[in-house]
This record gives C-alpha cells, sequence and structure tokens, in this order.
C-alpha cells in the first residue's frame, strides 16, 4: 500500500501526561496499516512508561478519525497481529487512564478507538455514522462488545444496522461522549483540566480501580487480583498522605508507593 498524506501517529511524553496525535487531516486522519503498526508501538511504550498516568488520544485539523482506510481491505497485505481491533483492544486494556479529544468527525472504527478510551471530550460540532453494514464489512466482536456494553444494545444496532449518522447531542445522551464543549479551544482547555485532575490522584487506586472497573464491565474479575491491588492501596504510603492532606486542607502529593 502506497503511503499516505501527512505524517504517521505521533507520541508525546511530559511527566505524567502522555498523548498521542494522528496527523493525517488531509483524510480525516484515517489509519493505514503502518500507523496501526505506529500506534500500537506507542501504546506499548506508554503501558511501559511506569511515571505516565494519563493518555490523551488527540487530532489534527477538523476530524478525530474516519477509521481504516477501507483500501486495505482489498490490498491482502495487513498483518493479522496488527489489525484496527487489536490495536483498540490494546488501548482499552492500557495501563494509563485515557481520554479521547473528539474535535470533530468521528466514523468507522474510530468509534471503537473513542469507545476504548474511559473518557471522551467532544466539541459540539461532532459528528459521525459506522458504514459497516453499507459497505459490506461485518464489524470485529471486540468493538462490538464494547458498543453494546458501554451505548447498550439498541443503540449499537442503530449505529451498526442501519449505519445511523450521530451528532454531539446524540453521543453525549447515549454515553458516546462523556462530555461536550462549544469548541476546539474549550475542548484543548477541558482535557488539560481532566488531564491534571487525574494526573493528581493516587497511582495505585487511580489504575487499580480503572482495571478492575474495565474487568467488570466486561463481567467478570479475578478476585486475587482484585484483593491484592486492594491490599496495595490500602498499605502504601499514598493512602496515609491523602490522609494527612484531607486533614491540613492542602493538595495530597502521591508517589506511587
Amino acid at each position: 500500500m502506497s503511503s499516505s498524506p501527512g505524517l504517521p501517529p505521533a507520541l508525546a511524553i511530559e511527566g505524567r501526561l502522555a498523548t498521542i496525535t494522528l496527523r493525517r487531516p488531509e483524510l480525516a486522519n484515517r489509519l493505514d496499516d503502518q500507523d496501526l503498526a505506529t500506534l500500537t508501538e506507542h501504546l506499548n511504550t506508554v503501558d511501559a512508561a511506569r511515571d505516565v498516568l494519563v493518555l490523551r488520544l488527540c487530532a489534527e485539523g477538523r476530524h478525530f478519525c474516519s477509521g481504516y482506510n477501507v483500501d486495505g481491505f482489498a490490498a491482502n497485505q495487513r498483518d493479522p497481529a496488527v489489525t484496527f481491533a487489536s490495536v483498540a483492544d490494546r488501548l482499552e486494556g492500557l495501563r494509563p487512564v485515557t481520554l479521547a479529544a473528539i474535535n470533530g468527525g468521528l466514523y468507522g472504527g474510530a468509534t471503537d478507538l473513542a469507545l476504548a478510551c474511559d473518557f471522551r471530550i467532544g466539541v459540539a460540532q461532532a459528528k459521525g455514522f459506522v458504514p459497516a453494514a453499507r459497505l459490506g464489512l461485518h464489524f470485529y466482536r471486540g468493538g462490538m462488545e464494547r458498543m453494546v456494553s458501554r451505548l447498550g444494545l439498541d443503540t449499537a444496532k442503530r449505529i451498526l444496522l442501519l449505519a445511523e449518522p450521530f451528532d454531539a447531542a446524540g453521543m453525549l445522551a447515549s454515553g458516546l461522549l462523556t462530555q461536550v464543549v462549544a469548541d476546539r479551544r474549550a475542548l484543548d482547555e477541558a482535557v488539560e483540566s481532566l488531564s491534571q485532575t487525574l494526573a493528581g490522584m493516587a497511582p495505585l487506586a487511580l489504575l487499580g480501580m480503572k482495571k478492575h472497573l474495565n474487568a467488570i464491565g466486561h463481567g467478570g474479575i479475578d478476585a486475587a487480583m482484585f484483593a491484592a491491588d486492594e491490599a496495595a492501596a490500602a498499605n502504601s504510603d499514598d493512602l496515609r498522605e491523602g490522609a494527612r492532606a484531607w486533614r491540613e486542607k492542602r493538595p495530597p502529593v502521591f508517589h506511587g508507593r
């Protein structure tokens, strides 16, 4: 497959915050095979960066993402180990808390990338649809499971079977968005505010609860792992620091231990 205009996804890490930016605005930030491989590498890097507590998924231009480059379905060149489905699953299972900044159009599999994130903030102009049924494409299992578990069966059917378009108000009502803001400037401010709030939380509690909430959302939980994570937080210096800061009416300073 020939290379697409624009640049591959970029990763920046600063302290407890990481940011992945999609950089093909000329193509509504659609993703080709190389982009998926690059995203996988970035996600692995973020997961291994133990100081990182928050990952923001952002995009350049007027659209968040238009999903996978459909030409790739016919090219028969895809690496079975690096598919759109595996990237979305990797994103959902990431150790840090994840936040999608929806700056505009949200199409096809990009809907699942957003749902794979823990929080989703979008501009009032955001809109999208999932054209799988119109293309003859059977949506992949992980994406269907996320859509049903987060949005409900009826909404998932409207999105997948009818290829029904949705706007920001509809996305907020269904849970596809967790917050709607006026414009791109407000989006940047809201993303930064939420990122700083999350980055100030106690790491053991924050990341442990994220992991187990996702497990509960999938209908199961590892009781032994839950007990171990709960005990680690209960015996941590961070818990003692949190209690002291509460009494002293000051912001706590957590170190993840």
